[in-house]
């Protein structure tokens, strides 16, 4: 979806898939600064030569944190809902997230956006919750699912 809509029509697209972002490739690169910046360089993520010996992926595999970071990214580029006088949309949490299947380095992935819920929590400020489902290029199974929570916020400045 690329037009903004009211929360009326928003709310009459619960339980339909509202958007899907273009193939992402998650590169070697990524998930080494990934690892230097939380500090969690195990073997698994670093080391490809390792990696392909001693686990069952057959090479590096980004860590599962930064695949749900990707989200943000997805998201904005699968142009989901945005609603009439939108000044801005936050991130307001999650849910639930299981991570399903690692994705190796090098593989892509994108992401579906199915909408579960609008709410007005407060005037002009609509929290939506998404189940989102990271595929990968491939494989049946998707890397993760997750229920995401954003908050739009409408109209003049409060």
């Amino acid at each position: 979806m690329s037009d903004t809509i009211s929360p009326e029509t928003a709310k009459s697209l619960i339980g339909r898939e509202t958007g899907v972002s273009p193939w992402l490739t998650v590169t070697q690169e990524q998930i080494d600064r990934f690892a230097k910046a939380t500090g969690d360089d195990q073997f698994i993520h670093v080391d490809a030569e390792r990696a392909a010996k001693e686990t069952p992926f057959g090479g590096t595999i980004a860590h599962g944190y930064l695949t749900l970071s990707l989200l943000t990214r997805l998201g904005a580029e699968a142009a989901n809902i945005r609603l009439d006088g939108t000044r801005m949309t936050i991130n307001y949490g999650l849910d639930k997230v299981r991570f399903l299947t690692p994705v190796r380095a090098g593989a892509r992935i994108r992401a579906r956006f199915v909408l579960l819920k609008v709410d007005e929590k407060h005037p002009g400020q609509y929290l939506f919750k998404y189940q989102a489902t990271v595929d990968i290029e491939g494989n049946d199974k998707p890397a993760l699912i997750a229920e995401t929570l954003s908050l739009a916020i409408t109209g003049g400045s409060s």
